[in-house]
């Protein structure tokens, strides 16, 4: 008896051991936490090593646990809670699948191309005075304009009153002939002069048979007088206008901004190589050049008009043409033109022109006729009431003000660049 225990004990210690040997083998390849968790269990019943430790001869039945060949805790045996898929409703359709992308493709031959559109834009200018005062007109709105270009009217994009410092060209004639016209340029240069502002850049030219820079931009109206003062020894007889106006177009054509030329001369033309319709075919065709015109030798015209004869009569006609062509040169580019006859009118012309230059309506559209033909259109600017009608100004005593509207006559399409 005492030897079957002893068989059976050293049986036991034998299968102990069997087992603590294939725990370090396993040990080896399971992870810490289950090692650890395996350990606990056997320290709290350490002689728990099977059913034979207590004698039994029963065993119960343990699924096979099969350790991977790449090491590892084998397979799970316990129960696996998997989440109970939702149904969706009958009553619901199944979404629609997103629409294919559409396939465009270029005609046979065709590679891709690249279109790009240029929209022109039309800026006018608008000055609108009254007749008799030459005061400017305020508070218009843009449903008061019209603008009509070759007849058709045009929808405005842009509105805005614009005043701001101006940049001008001061083009007088200084030629040896009468003493009265050289007097009477001199103090309308002076007049103009005198309203310049702080802000202002004007230069200054004269012209006989040849052009002579004065004085180039400056912003001090100083240098402006003292030029003028200068002007003493007159040269050639001649009176290039045409000449010394294209010249003076083709100086500010390469400044960017709104300009201005103040035209002072007798507007007789004597010897210029252009003519006049080439000449207001490039004063028509200048951008953003605005020419206001004065007129000298107003009082000489005067006190000779009565005199009879072949050559009165034939210098009379001169001048009615140097009249029409300096009105000409500013109805075109949307300016005025005075004729003065005495010397107290000049510090009132040069007011008007410089509150008409700093206080404008500035009307930007879309042209309906987009090509790019390098033609010449056709400008015509209305005001209107709210109801369509045209426009009526009233003074204090209820009694009807005539008013001028004061805009370019028109302005030449780009040439499109092939």
């Amino acid at each position: 008896m005492l030897m079957n225990t002893e068989v059976a004990m050293s049986t036991l210690h034998r299968i102990a051991s069997l087992r603590l040997h294939r725990i370090a083998s396993i040990a080896r390849q399971v992870p810490t936490g289950l090692l650890l968790y395996s350990l606990a269990v056997m320290a709290i019943n350490p002689l728990t090593l099977g059913p034979a430790a207590h004698g039994q001869n029963t065993q119960t039945p343990q699924p096979a646990q099969t350790i991977p060949d790449s090491g590892g805790p084998g397979g799970d045996n316990g129960v696996i809670a998997v989440p109970k898929k939702k149904e969706a409703p009958e009553d619901v359709p199944p979404p629609a699948p997103a629409p294919a992308a559409p396939k465009v493709k270029n005609p046979e031959g065709l590679g891709n191309v690249s279109l790009r559109l240029d929209v022109p834009e039309v800026t006018v200018d608008v000055g609108v005075l009254l007749e008799k005062t030459h005061q400017f007109v305020p508070g218009l709105k843009p449903d008061n304009f019209r603008v009509y270009e070759d007849g058709v009217e045009q929808k405005l994009i842009g509105f805005k009153r614009v005043e701001a410092p101006i940049t001008a060209l001061l083009l007088c004639e200084f030629a040896a002939n009468s003493y009265y016209f050289i007097y009477d340029m001199k103090n309308a240069a002076w007049a103009f002069a005198q309203q310049l502002r702080p802000q202002d850049y004007v230069a200054m030219m004269t012209f006989d048979m040849n052009t002579q820079i004065i004085t180039d931009f400056t912003q001090d109206k100083r240098q402006i007088l003292a030029g003028i003062e200068s002007l003493r020894m007159p040269g050639f007889r001649e009176t290039n206008v045409f000449d010394a106006l294209n010249e003076g177009l083709d100086r500010l054509q390469r400044v960017e901004g709104r300009k201005y030329i103040i035209l002072i001369s007798s507007g007789r033309d004597t010897f210029s190589k252009l003519t006049f319709d080439k000449i207001l075919k490039t004063v028509r065709a200048s951008q953003d050049i605005t020419i206001f015109t004065v007129s000298t030798g107003g009082m000489v015209r005067v006190m000779t008009e009565d005199r009879g004869g072949m050559r009165g009569a034939e210098r009379e006609m001169d001048y009615l043409q140097a009249d029409n062509e300096m009105k000409a040169f500013s109805g075109a580019t949307g300016g005025m033109s005075f004729f003065p006859r005495f010397e107290g009118e000049m510090p009132d012309i040069f007011q008007n022109i410089n509150e008409t230059i700093r206080s404008k309506y500035e009307l930007v559209y879309r042209p309906s006729n987009a090509k790019q033909d390098g033609t010449y259109r056709k400008l015509r600017v209305e005001l209107v009431d709210a109801e369509g009608q045209p426009l009526r100004f009233q003074d204090e005593k209820k009694k009807p003000l005539k008013y001028d509207i004061i805009t370019r006559d028109g302005y030449k399409a780009k040439q499109e660049v092939e």
